[in-house]
Protein backbone atom coordinates (compact mmCIF):
# COMPACT_ATOMS: atom_id res chain seq x y z
CA UNK A 1 0.00 0.00 0.00
CA UNK A 2 3.10 2.35 0.88
CA UNK A 3 4.51 1.92 -2.51
CA UNK A 4 1.22 3.01 -4.53
CA UNK A 5 0.07 5.75 -2.16
CA UNK A 6 2.90 7.01 -3.09
CA UNK A 7 3.24 6.90 -6.73
CA UNK A 8 -0.74 6.89 -7.44
CA UNK A 9 -2.17 8.46 -4.50
CA UNK A 10 -4.02 5.38 -3.79
CA UNK A 11 -2.60 1.96 -2.10
CA UNK A 12 -5.54 -0.39 -3.74
CA UNK A 13 -6.11 -2.58 -6.68
CA UNK A 14 -6.49 -0.15 -9.15
CA UNK A 15 -8.24 -2.60 -11.48
CA UNK A 16 -11.58 -5.11 -11.39
CA UNK A 17 -10.98 -8.93 -10.92
CA UNK A 18 -13.57 -9.25 -14.19
CA UNK A 19 -10.82 -7.23 -15.99
CA UNK A 20 -7.94 -9.17 -16.13
CA UNK A 21 -9.54 -11.35 -18.45
CA UNK A 22 -9.43 -8.18 -20.68
CA UNK A 23 -5.72 -7.96 -20.48
CA UNK A 24 -3.66 -9.10 -23.53
CA UNK A 25 -0.16 -9.07 -21.81
CA UNK A 26 -0.61 -10.37 -18.09
CA UNK A 27 2.94 -9.49 -15.93
CA UNK A 28 2.24 -11.92 -12.51
CA UNK A 29 4.98 -11.27 -9.69
CA UNK A 30 5.84 -12.89 -6.53
CA UNK A 31 2.43 -14.40 -6.71
CA UNK A 32 1.62 -18.56 -6.59
CA UNK A 33 -2.02 -17.56 -8.16
CA UNK A 34 -3.15 -21.17 -8.93
CA UNK A 35 -2.61 -21.97 -4.80
CA UNK A 36 -3.21 -18.67 -3.05
CA UNK A 37 -5.69 -16.92 -5.47
CA UNK A 38 -7.47 -20.07 -6.93
CA UNK A 39 -10.94 -18.06 -8.10
CA UNK A 40 -8.15 -15.21 -9.50
CA UNK A 41 -6.27 -18.08 -10.81
CA UNK A 42 -9.45 -18.82 -13.35
CA UNK A 43 -9.19 -15.44 -14.71
CA UNK A 44 -5.45 -15.66 -15.95
CA UNK A 45 -6.36 -19.29 -17.40
CA UNK A 46 -9.48 -17.95 -19.31
CA UNK A 47 -7.31 -14.52 -20.55
CA UNK A 48 -5.32 -17.15 -21.61
CA UNK A 49 -6.46 -20.21 -23.30
CA UNK A 50 -9.70 -18.31 -24.39
CA UNK A 51 -8.77 -14.56 -25.25
CA UNK A 52 -4.90 -15.24 -26.44
CA UNK A 53 -3.59 -13.10 -23.70
CA UNK A 54 0.29 -13.50 -23.54
CA UNK A 55 1.41 -14.69 -20.00
CA UNK A 56 4.99 -13.42 -18.17
CA UNK A 57 5.83 -15.01 -14.51
CA UNK A 58 8.93 -13.77 -12.85
CA UNK A 59 9.43 -16.44 -9.94
CA UNK A 60 12.11 -17.92 -8.13
CA UNK A 61 9.89 -20.95 -7.60
CA UNK A 62 8.22 -23.23 -10.43
CA UNK A 63 4.58 -22.77 -9.87
CA UNK A 64 1.94 -24.19 -12.21
CA UNK A 65 1.55 -20.66 -12.99
CA UNK A 66 5.24 -20.51 -14.13
CA UNK A 67 4.93 -24.09 -15.87
CA UNK A 68 1.90 -22.32 -18.16
CA UNK A 69 3.49 -19.26 -18.90
CA UNK A 70 4.85 -17.69 -22.25
CA UNK A 71 8.03 -16.46 -20.85
CA UNK A 72 9.15 -17.31 -17.04
CA UNK A 73 11.85 -15.29 -15.48
CA UNK A 74 13.45 -16.98 -12.35
CA UNK A 75 15.38 -14.72 -10.62
CA UNK A 76 17.54 -15.47 -7.34
CA UNK A 77 15.13 -15.26 -4.13
CA UNK A 78 15.33 -11.35 -3.08
CA UNK A 79 16.54 -9.61 -6.51
CA UNK A 80 13.16 -8.57 -8.11
CA UNK A 81 14.23 -4.56 -7.92
CA UNK A 82 17.00 -5.10 -10.45
CA UNK A 83 14.98 -7.34 -12.68
CA UNK A 84 12.05 -4.85 -12.77
CA UNK A 85 14.91 -1.85 -13.36
CA UNK A 86 16.20 -3.90 -16.14
CA UNK A 87 12.69 -4.68 -17.65
CA UNK A 88 12.15 -0.91 -17.76
CA UNK A 89 15.57 -0.38 -18.63
CA UNK A 90 14.89 -2.54 -21.97
CA UNK A 91 11.63 -0.29 -22.64
CA UNK A 92 13.15 2.86 -22.40
CA UNK A 93 16.01 1.84 -24.69
CA UNK A 94 13.79 0.28 -27.73
CA UNK A 95 11.49 3.10 -27.58
CA UNK A 96 8.41 1.00 -25.93
CA UNK A 97 7.48 3.41 -23.79
CA UNK A 98 4.32 5.56 -23.94
CA UNK A 99 5.48 8.51 -24.06
CA UNK A 100 2.20 11.08 -24.51
CA UNK A 101 1.05 9.23 -21.17
CA UNK A 102 4.25 10.07 -19.67
CA UNK A 103 4.14 13.44 -20.60
CA UNK A 104 0.53 14.24 -19.82
CA UNK A 105 -0.17 12.26 -16.74
CA UNK A 106 3.39 12.14 -15.02
CA UNK A 107 6.42 13.36 -13.45
CA UNK A 108 9.68 12.95 -12.10
CA UNK A 109 10.11 9.99 -15.42
CA UNK A 110 13.89 12.05 -16.06
CA UNK A 111 15.03 11.00 -12.32
CA UNK A 112 13.48 7.13 -13.23
CA UNK A 113 15.55 7.25 -16.62
CA UNK A 114 19.27 7.74 -15.13
CA UNK A 115 18.28 5.14 -12.26
CA UNK A 116 17.69 2.33 -14.43
CA UNK A 117 20.40 3.17 -17.11
CA UNK A 118 22.96 1.01 -15.61
CA UNK A 119 20.89 -1.97 -15.22
CA UNK A 120 21.78 -3.91 -18.52
CA UNK A 121 20.26 -7.40 -19.42
CA UNK A 122 23.63 -8.52 -18.48
CA UNK A 123 24.15 -6.68 -15.36
CA UNK A 124 20.42 -7.92 -14.75
CA UNK A 125 21.82 -11.53 -15.33
CA UNK A 126 24.49 -10.97 -13.40
CA UNK A 127 22.66 -10.09 -10.30
CA UNK A 128 19.60 -11.78 -10.23
CA UNK A 129 20.30 -14.96 -12.90
CA UNK A 130 18.05 -14.19 -15.24
CA UNK A 131 19.14 -14.97 -18.97
CA UNK A 132 19.72 -11.45 -20.82
CA UNK A 133 17.42 -12.88 -23.41
CA UNK A 134 14.71 -13.69 -21.44
CA UNK A 135 14.64 -10.44 -19.52
CA UNK A 136 14.72 -8.57 -23.36
CA UNK A 137 11.62 -10.89 -24.54
CA UNK A 138 9.35 -10.19 -21.61
CA UNK A 139 10.08 -6.45 -21.54
CA UNK A 140 9.05 -6.23 -25.19
CA UNK A 141 5.91 -8.65 -24.80
CA UNK A 142 4.56 -6.03 -21.48
CA UNK A 143 6.31 -3.03 -23.17
CA UNK A 144 3.96 -3.53 -26.76
CA UNK A 145 0.93 -4.54 -25.27
CA UNK A 146 -2.45 -2.73 -25.62
CA UNK A 147 -3.43 -3.83 -22.34
CA UNK A 148 -0.78 -4.92 -19.68
CA UNK A 149 -2.08 -6.19 -16.61
CA UNK A 150 0.43 -6.40 -13.45
CA UNK A 151 -0.57 -8.72 -10.64
CA UNK A 152 1.44 -9.62 -7.64
CA UNK A 153 1.48 -10.68 -4.13
CA UNK A 154 3.92 -11.14 -1.09
CA UNK A 155 6.54 -12.60 -3.41
CA UNK A 156 7.57 -8.94 -3.99
CA UNK A 157 6.55 -7.21 -0.71
CA UNK A 158 7.97 -9.73 1.42
CA UNK A 159 11.36 -8.22 1.19
CA UNK A 160 13.22 -5.63 3.59
CA UNK A 161 13.07 -3.70 -0.11
CA UNK A 162 9.47 -4.52 -0.41
CA UNK A 163 8.39 -0.86 -0.62
CA UNK A 164 10.97 -0.52 -3.22
CA UNK A 165 9.70 -3.41 -5.42
CA UNK A 166 6.42 -1.80 -5.94
CA UNK A 167 7.77 1.46 -6.68
CA UNK A 168 9.15 -0.51 -9.39
CA UNK A 169 6.28 -2.37 -10.66
CA UNK A 170 4.34 1.01 -10.70
CA UNK A 171 6.96 2.07 -12.75
CA UNK A 172 6.48 0.17 -15.65
CA UNK A 173 2.96 0.53 -15.47
CA UNK A 174 3.56 4.87 -15.43
CA UNK A 175 5.85 3.68 -18.44
CA UNK A 176 4.07 2.40 -20.49
CA UNK A 177 0.71 3.82 -19.95
CA UNK A 178 -1.06 0.67 -18.27
CA UNK A 179 -3.28 2.66 -16.03
CA UNK A 180 -6.75 4.15 -16.08
CA UNK A 181 -7.96 2.18 -18.55
CA UNK A 182 -10.12 -1.16 -18.66
CA UNK A 183 -7.82 -4.71 -18.40
CA UNK A 184 -4.53 -3.09 -17.30
CA UNK A 185 -3.15 -1.76 -14.28
CA UNK A 186 -1.06 -2.76 -11.21
CA UNK A 187 -3.05 -5.12 -9.05
CA UNK A 188 -2.22 -6.62 -5.41
CA UNK A 189 -4.19 -9.19 -4.84
CA UNK A 190 -4.77 -9.05 -1.05
CA UNK A 191 -3.96 -12.24 1.35
CA UNK A 192 -7.55 -13.02 2.31
CA UNK A 193 -11.13 -12.06 2.15
CA UNK A 194 -11.06 -8.59 4.43
CA UNK A 195 -7.73 -7.00 4.48
CA UNK A 196 -8.59 -4.35 2.11
CA UNK A 197 -11.82 -3.56 4.28
CA UNK A 198 -9.17 -4.15 7.11
CA UNK A 199 -6.80 -1.30 5.71
CA UNK A 200 -9.95 0.86 4.68
CA UNK A 201 -11.10 0.68 8.27
CA UNK A 202 -7.74 2.33 9.85
CA UNK A 203 -6.65 -0.84 11.23
CA UNK A 204 -2.93 0.53 10.41
CA UNK A 205 -0.80 2.31 12.96
CA UNK A 206 -1.02 5.93 10.44
CA UNK A 207 -4.61 6.44 8.91
CA UNK A 208 -8.04 6.95 10.76
CA UNK A 209 -10.91 5.31 8.02
CA UNK A 210 -10.23 6.03 4.14
CA UNK A 211 -6.67 6.55 4.39
CA UNK A 212 -7.09 9.91 6.25
CA UNK A 213 -3.85 11.03 7.67
CA UNK A 214 -3.69 10.92 11.96
CA UNK A 215 -1.46 13.42 11.56
CA UNK A 216 -4.03 15.94 9.98
CA UNK A 217 -5.02 18.02 12.59
CA UNK A 218 -8.46 18.95 10.86
CA UNK A 219 -9.52 14.99 10.61
CA UNK A 220 -8.74 14.30 14.12
CA UNK A 221 -11.17 17.08 14.82
CA UNK A 222 -13.64 15.16 12.65
CA UNK A 223 -13.10 12.25 14.14
CA UNK A 224 -12.88 13.90 17.61
CA UNK A 225 -16.10 15.37 17.24
CA UNK A 226 -18.01 12.21 15.71
CA UNK A 227 -16.85 10.41 18.77
CA UNK A 228 -17.45 12.97 21.23
CA UNK A 229 -13.98 13.28 22.51
CA UNK A 230 -12.32 16.65 23.18
CA UNK A 231 -9.33 15.23 20.89
CA UNK A 232 -7.91 12.23 19.51
CA UNK A 233 -3.63 11.46 19.65
CA UNK A 234 -2.05 13.17 16.20
CA UNK A 235 1.08 10.71 16.70
CA UNK A 236 1.23 7.44 14.64
CA UNK A 237 1.08 4.25 16.09
CA UNK A 238 3.47 1.27 16.02
CA UNK A 239 3.76 -1.41 13.11
CA UNK A 240 3.75 -5.27 14.14
CA UNK A 241 7.09 -5.40 14.42
CA UNK A 242 7.29 -2.58 16.64
CA UNK A 243 4.85 -3.93 19.14
CA UNK A 244 6.47 -7.44 19.30
CA UNK A 245 10.17 -5.31 19.82
CA UNK A 246 8.41 -3.05 22.47
CA UNK A 247 7.09 -6.13 24.51
CA UNK A 248 10.36 -7.56 24.63
CA UNK A 249 12.08 -4.41 25.93
CA UNK A 250 9.27 -3.09 28.61
CA UNK A 251 8.09 -0.79 26.27
CA UNK A 252 4.63 -2.34 25.15
CA UNK A 253 3.46 -3.36 28.38
CA UNK A 254 -0.28 -4.89 26.98
CA UNK A 255 -0.97 -6.25 23.84
CA UNK A 256 -4.83 -7.22 22.67
CA UNK A 257 -4.65 -9.44 19.91
CA UNK A 258 -7.47 -9.95 17.47
CA UNK A 259 -7.32 -12.74 14.77
CA UNK A 260 -3.74 -13.00 14.41
CA UNK A 261 -1.86 -15.80 15.33
CA UNK A 262 1.88 -13.96 15.61
CA UNK A 263 3.29 -17.46 17.41
CA UNK A 264 2.96 -18.66 14.06
CA UNK A 265 2.90 -16.18 11.07
CA UNK A 266 5.58 -13.34 12.44
CA UNK A 267 9.08 -13.83 12.21
CA UNK A 268 12.13 -15.80 14.46
CA UNK A 269 9.09 -17.00 16.80
CA UNK A 270 11.25 -18.40 19.52
CA UNK A 271 12.33 -14.14 19.71
CA UNK A 272 8.45 -13.67 18.99
CA UNK A 273 7.24 -16.18 22.00
CA UNK A 274 9.79 -14.01 24.55
CA UNK A 275 8.64 -10.99 23.94
CA UNK A 276 4.92 -11.85 24.33
CA UNK A 277 5.46 -13.53 27.47
CA UNK A 278 7.57 -10.31 28.77
CA UNK A 279 4.02 -8.71 28.45
CA UNK A 280 2.34 -7.90 31.90
CA UNK A 281 -1.17 -8.60 30.40
CA UNK A 282 -2.07 -10.40 26.65
CA UNK A 283 -5.42 -10.50 25.43
CA UNK A 284 -6.39 -12.38 22.65
CA UNK A 285 -9.78 -12.07 20.93
CA UNK A 286 -10.21 -15.68 18.08
CA UNK A 287 -12.45 -17.89 17.33
CA UNK A 288 -10.06 -20.46 18.17
CA UNK A 289 -7.74 -21.31 20.96
CA UNK A 290 -4.58 -20.66 19.15
CA UNK A 291 -1.11 -21.30 19.93
CA UNK A 292 -1.00 -17.41 20.31
CA UNK A 293 -4.00 -17.62 22.82
CA UNK A 294 -2.47 -20.21 24.67
CA UNK A 295 0.05 -17.73 26.25
CA UNK A 296 -2.97 -15.07 26.83
CA UNK A 297 -3.83 -13.78 29.89
CA UNK A 298 -7.34 -13.46 28.64
CA UNK A 299 -9.37 -15.21 25.71
CA UNK A 300 -12.50 -13.90 24.85
CA UNK A 301 -14.35 -15.93 22.13
CA UNK A 302 -15.39 -14.22 18.82
CA UNK A 303 -17.59 -15.76 16.31
CA UNK A 304 -17.04 -17.00 12.58
CA UNK A 305 -17.94 -15.15 9.37
CA UNK A 306 -21.27 -17.30 8.92
CA UNK A 307 -22.42 -16.16 12.63
CA UNK A 308 -22.65 -12.67 12.36
CA UNK A 309 -23.79 -9.69 10.08
CA UNK A 310 -21.31 -7.00 8.44
CA UNK A 311 -19.58 -6.45 5.20
CA UNK A 312 -15.92 -7.59 3.60
CA UNK A 313 -14.16 -5.19 1.28
CA UNK A 314 -12.59 -7.74 -0.77
CA UNK A 315 -9.31 -7.46 -2.80
CA UNK A 316 -10.93 -5.10 -5.87
CA UNK A 317 -12.25 -2.77 -3.22
CA UNK A 318 -15.88 -4.62 -3.32
CA UNK A 319 -17.91 -3.90 0.19
CA UNK A 320 -20.27 -6.99 0.07
CA UNK A 321 -22.57 -7.64 2.61
CA UNK A 322 -22.06 -10.64 5.05
CA UNK A 323 -25.08 -12.12 6.70
CA UNK A 324 -25.33 -14.50 9.80
CA UNK A 325 -26.35 -17.91 8.44
CA UNK A 326 -26.02 -19.94 11.84
CA UNK A 327 -26.37 -18.71 15.87
CA UNK A 328 -22.69 -17.86 17.64
CA UNK A 329 -22.28 -21.30 20.23
CA UNK A 330 -22.12 -20.79 23.62
CA UNK A 331 -21.12 -17.47 25.17
CA UNK A 332 -18.91 -16.30 21.87
CA UNK A 333 -20.07 -12.98 20.38
CA UNK A 334 -19.43 -10.94 16.85
CA UNK A 335 -16.05 -8.56 17.40
CA UNK A 336 -18.34 -5.23 17.28
CA UNK A 337 -20.17 -6.53 20.63
CA UNK A 338 -17.69 -7.72 22.47
CA UNK A 339 -15.55 -4.44 21.49
CA UNK A 340 -18.35 -1.94 22.80
CA UNK A 341 -18.95 -4.23 25.44
CA UNK A 342 -15.61 -3.89 26.42
CA UNK A 343 -15.42 0.18 25.78
CA UNK A 344 -18.65 0.36 28.17
CA UNK A 345 -16.94 -1.00 30.91
CA UNK A 346 -13.69 1.04 30.40
CA UNK A 347 -16.63 4.49 30.71
CA UNK A 348 -16.78 5.11 26.97
CA UNK A 349 -20.69 4.07 25.63
CA UNK A 350 -20.75 3.11 21.87
CA UNK A 351 -24.43 3.12 21.28
CA UNK A 352 -24.50 0.81 17.91
CA UNK A 353 -27.60 -1.46 17.32
CA UNK A 354 -26.09 -3.19 14.72
CA UNK A 355 -23.47 -3.15 12.05
CA UNK A 356 -25.40 -1.51 10.17
CA UNK A 357 -25.23 1.38 12.41
CA UNK A 358 -21.47 1.08 12.24
CA UNK A 359 -21.66 1.60 8.31
CA UNK A 360 -23.57 4.32 8.99
CA UNK A 361 -21.06 6.23 10.98
CA UNK A 362 -18.21 4.92 8.82
CA UNK A 363 -20.13 6.47 5.47
CA UNK A 364 -20.30 10.04 7.43
CA UNK A 365 -16.89 10.06 7.77
CA UNK A 366 -15.04 8.45 5.03
CA UNK A 367 -15.47 9.95 1.58
CA UNK A 368 -14.70 6.82 -0.04
CA UNK A 369 -17.63 4.67 1.35
CA UNK A 370 -19.72 7.89 1.56
CA UNK A 371 -21.92 6.28 -0.77
CA UNK A 372 -22.29 2.68 0.92
CA UNK A 373 -25.65 1.85 2.63
CA UNK A 374 -27.10 -1.32 3.74
CA UNK A 375 -30.18 -1.32 1.39
CA UNK A 376 -27.50 -0.66 -1.88
CA UNK A 377 -25.34 -3.67 -0.23
CA UNK A 378 -28.49 -5.73 -0.93
CA UNK A 379 -28.58 -5.78 -4.14
CA UNK A 380 -24.96 -5.94 -4.77
CA UNK A 381 -21.41 -5.19 -4.06
CA UNK A 382 -20.11 -1.64 -4.34
CA UNK A 383 -16.59 -0.70 -5.02
CA UNK A 384 -15.18 2.52 -3.86
CA UNK A 385 -14.59 5.12 -3.78
CA UNK A 386 -18.43 5.79 -4.06
CA UNK A 387 -18.54 9.43 -2.92
CA UNK A 388 -22.55 9.25 -3.02
CA UNK A 389 -25.43 7.41 -2.83
CA UNK A 390 -26.22 7.77 -6.43
CA UNK A 391 -22.99 6.97 -7.44
CA UNK A 392 -22.18 3.60 -9.11
CA UNK A 393 -18.94 2.82 -7.81
CA UNK A 394 -15.49 2.57 -9.51
CA UNK A 395 -14.67 -0.13 -11.39
CA UNK A 396 -11.21 0.95 -11.74
CA UNK A 397 -8.75 3.97 -10.68
CA UNK A 398 -7.11 6.58 -11.88
CA UNK A 399 -9.28 6.99 -15.09
CA UNK A 400 -8.32 10.73 -16.41
CA UNK A 401 -6.34 11.73 -13.32
CA UNK A 402 -4.70 9.84 -10.65
CA UNK A 403 -5.58 10.58 -6.95
CA UNK A 404 -2.37 12.53 -6.00
CA UNK A 405 -2.90 14.24 -9.34
CA UNK A 406 0.02 13.28 -11.39
CA UNK A 407 1.54 9.69 -11.37
CA UNK A 408 4.43 9.82 -9.62
CA UNK A 409 7.70 7.98 -11.24
CA UNK A 410 10.05 6.72 -7.77
CA UNK A 411 13.86 5.86 -9.13
CA UNK A 412 15.05 3.16 -6.82
CA UNK A 413 18.09 1.16 -6.66
CA UNK A 414 18.84 -2.67 -6.24
CA UNK A 415 20.16 -3.55 -2.64
CA UNK A 416 20.92 -7.53 -1.41
CA UNK A 417 18.44 -8.75 1.22
CA UNK A 418 19.75 -8.74 4.49
CA UNK A 419 20.58 -12.55 4.89
CA UNK A 420 22.57 -14.40 2.30
CA UNK A 421 23.93 -17.81 1.73
CA UNK A 422 26.84 -17.95 2.58
CA UNK A 423 29.77 -21.15 4.18
CA UNK A 424 28.05 -22.15 6.93
CA UNK A 425 24.17 -21.24 5.93
CA UNK A 426 24.22 -22.26 2.07
CA UNK A 427 20.77 -22.33 1.14
CA UNK A 428 18.18 -19.71 0.42
CA UNK A 429 15.37 -20.52 2.23
CA UNK A 430 11.73 -19.00 0.90
CA UNK A 431 8.58 -19.56 2.32
CA UNK A 432 5.06 -19.23 1.02
CA UNK A 433 0.92 -20.88 0.93
CA UNK A 434 -0.10 -24.36 -0.44
CA UNK A 435 -3.61 -24.65 -1.80
CA UNK A 436 -4.79 -26.98 0.87
CA UNK A 437 -4.30 -24.53 3.73
CA UNK A 438 -4.38 -21.28 4.72
CA UNK A 439 -2.37 -19.08 6.48
CA UNK A 440 -1.53 -20.56 10.12
CA UNK A 441 -3.84 -23.49 9.70
CA UNK A 442 -6.40 -21.85 12.56
CA UNK A 443 -9.06 -23.02 10.46
CA UNK A 444 -7.84 -24.88 7.93
CA UNK A 445 -6.43 -27.76 9.82
CA UNK A 446 -9.21 -28.56 11.63
CA UNK A 447 -10.64 -29.67 8.48
CA UNK A 448 -10.01 -33.59 8.08
CA UNK A 449 -10.16 -33.50 4.10
CA UNK A 450 -7.93 -31.45 4.03
CA UNK A 451 -5.44 -32.95 6.62
CA UNK A 452 -5.58 -36.19 4.61
CA UNK A 453 -4.50 -34.82 1.13
CA UNK A 454 -1.75 -32.10 2.65
CA UNK A 455 -0.91 -33.83 6.37
CA UNK A 456 2.59 -32.23 6.81
CA UNK A 457 4.92 -29.30 6.06
CA UNK A 458 7.30 -30.19 3.48
CA UNK A 459 10.48 -28.95 2.45
CA UNK A 460 11.43 -28.66 -0.98
CA UNK A 461 14.77 -29.28 -2.48
CA UNK A 462 16.12 -29.32 -5.91
CA UNK A 463 17.49 -33.20 -6.97
CA UNK A 464 20.78 -32.16 -7.19
CA UNK A 465 20.77 -30.76 -4.18
CA UNK A 466 19.18 -33.35 -2.44
CA UNK A 467 21.49 -35.89 -4.44
CA UNK A 468 24.29 -33.60 -3.14
CA UNK A 469 23.45 -34.05 0.67
CA UNK A 470 22.09 -38.18 -0.14
CA UNK A 471 18.91 -36.94 1.33
CA UNK A 472 15.83 -39.24 -0.37
CA UNK A 473 12.28 -38.20 -1.00
CA UNK A 474 10.22 -38.61 2.06
CA UNK A 475 13.33 -38.41 4.62
CA UNK A 476 13.11 -35.90 7.58
CA UNK A 477 16.11 -33.50 7.67
CA UNK A 478 17.36 -30.88 10.14
CA UNK A 479 16.80 -27.30 8.57
CA UNK A 480 19.09 -24.77 10.84
CA UNK A 481 19.23 -20.81 10.70
CA UNK A 482 20.47 -18.47 12.68
CA UNK A 483 17.55 -18.18 14.93
CA UNK A 484 16.72 -21.94 15.32
CA UNK A 485 15.83 -25.79 13.78
CA UNK A 486 12.77 -27.53 12.58
CA UNK A 487 12.58 -31.20 11.09
CA UNK A 488 10.49 -31.07 8.39
CA UNK A 489 9.74 -34.35 5.61
CA UNK A 490 11.71 -33.41 2.09
CA UNK A 491 9.87 -33.59 -1.22
CA UNK A 492 12.68 -33.54 -3.78
CA UNK A 493 11.22 -30.93 -6.51
CA UNK A 494 12.65 -28.92 -9.10
CA UNK A 495 9.84 -26.51 -8.22
CA UNK A 496 12.86 -25.20 -6.46
CA UNK A 497 16.14 -23.94 -8.20
CA UNK A 498 19.57 -25.76 -7.03
CA UNK A 499 20.65 -23.61 -3.86
CA UNK A 500 17.00 -22.72 -2.61
CA UNK A 501 14.58 -24.38 -0.48
CA UNK A 502 10.97 -23.64 0.48
CA UNK A 503 8.98 -24.26 3.40
CA UNK A 504 4.95 -23.27 3.99
CA UNK A 505 4.00 -21.81 7.03
CA UNK A 506 0.94 -23.96 7.58
CA UNK A 507 2.01 -26.05 10.53
CA UNK A 508 2.86 -25.90 14.37
CA UNK A 509 5.01 -28.76 14.49
CA UNK A 510 7.38 -27.59 11.70
CA UNK A 511 7.03 -23.84 11.89
CA UNK A 512 8.94 -22.27 8.85
CA UNK A 513 9.07 -19.07 11.11
CA UNK A 514 11.24 -20.48 13.70
CA UNK A 515 13.80 -19.93 10.84
CA UNK A 516 12.77 -16.73 9.41
CA UNK A 517 14.77 -13.51 9.76
CA UNK A 518 13.13 -10.85 11.57
CA UNK A 519 14.48 -7.98 9.73
CA UNK A 520 11.58 -5.39 8.22
CA UNK A 521 10.98 -3.34 5.18
CA UNK A 522 12.13 0.74 7.02
CA UNK A 523 8.44 1.67 5.36
CA UNK A 524 5.77 -0.77 5.41
CA UNK A 525 7.43 -2.81 8.35
CA UNK A 526 7.23 -6.28 5.82
CA UNK A 527 9.48 -8.73 7.83
CA UNK A 528 11.60 -10.50 4.65
CA UNK A 529 10.15 -13.69 5.03
CA UNK A 530 10.98 -14.58 1.29
CA UNK A 531 14.84 -14.55 1.57
CA UNK A 532 16.36 -16.25 4.52
CA UNK A 533 19.73 -18.21 5.10
CA UNK A 534 20.14 -22.08 5.94
CA UNK A 535 21.73 -25.30 5.72
CA UNK A 536 20.01 -29.21 5.41
CA UNK A 537 21.38 -31.53 7.80
CA UNK A 538 20.51 -35.53 7.56
CA UNK A 539 19.16 -36.79 10.70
Amino acid sequence: MAGLATAFGSGAMTNSIEEIEKANVILAVGTNTTEAHPVIATRVHKAKTRNGAKLIVIDPRKTEMAARADIWLRPYPGTNVAVFNGLLHVIIAEGLTDDEFIARRTENFAAVKEAVAPYTPEEVERISGVPAADLVAAARLYGQAERGSILYTMGVTQHTTGTEGVLAVANLALATGNLGKEGTGVNPLRGQNNVQGACDMGALPNFFTGYQKVTDSAVREKFARAWGVPELPGKEGLKIGEIIEGAGAGKVRALYIMGENPMLSDPDITHVEACLKNLDFLVVQDIFLTETAQLADVVLPAVSFAEKEGTFTNTERRISRVRRAVRPRGRAKPDWEIISALAARMGYEMNYEGPEDIMAEIAALTPSYAGITYPRLEKGGLQWPCPDKEHPGTKYLHKGKFARGLGLFNPVVYKPSAELPDEEYPFYLTTGRILYHYHTGTMSRRVEGLNAIAPCGLLEINPSDACQLDIKDGDVVRVVSRRGSIMPQVEITDRVAPGVVFLNFHYKEVAANTLTNAVYDPISGIPEYKVSAVRVERR
